[in-house]
């Protein structure tokens, strides 16, 4: 298999099928991208920043919001509430320096998403660095995104 061939078809469908049903149970398709966009910049991954940002936008993520993700924590009255409790649990996942999520961050996201949404938000973190792992290995560049 060539560095193009991203994933065996099995595998690429039940990444897919993870990070649908992640989406779906979390019930705010502009929240879940902000979300894989923020992870997707904590790893570096080009191909997949290149495609959410555009479905970003279709969900009606507001450039704003796109352009000052990186700096969400300093960007006050930019992110609501429950978008930076999701943005904190995010980067906790994403990033597990500690090996562990902090109880705090944990606490904060379980005041703003029930428990299935919660499960969901996870479900969707856990998705996207599968998706960006596989795709900085493979060195998969920005702008191959079929809809």
């Amino acid at each position: 298999m060539s560095r193009t061939e991203v994933l065996d078809r099995e595998v690429g469908q039940a990444l897919s099928a993870l990070s649908a049903a992640a989406k779906r149970g979390l019930g705010d398709l502009a929240l879940a991208e902000l979300v894989v966009i923020r992870a997707s910049q904590l790893n570096h991954c080009a191909f997949c920043l290149d495609m959410h940002l555009g479905i970003a936008r279709e969900h009606g993520v507001s450039e704003r919001q796109l352009e000052l993700l990186a700096a969400w924590e300093e960007a006050e009255g930019v992110y609501d509430e429950r978008e930076r409790a999701a943005l904190a649990l995010t980067e906790a996942v994403t990033v597990l320096t500690e090996g562990f999520v902090p109880d705090d961050v944990y606490a904060t996201a379980a005041e703003h998403f029930d428990e299935g949404q919660l499960a969901h938000l996870i479900g969707l973190v856990v998705a996207i660095n599968n998706w960006n792992r596989v795709m900085v290995a493979r060195r998969i560049p920005p702008g191959g995104h079929r809809p």
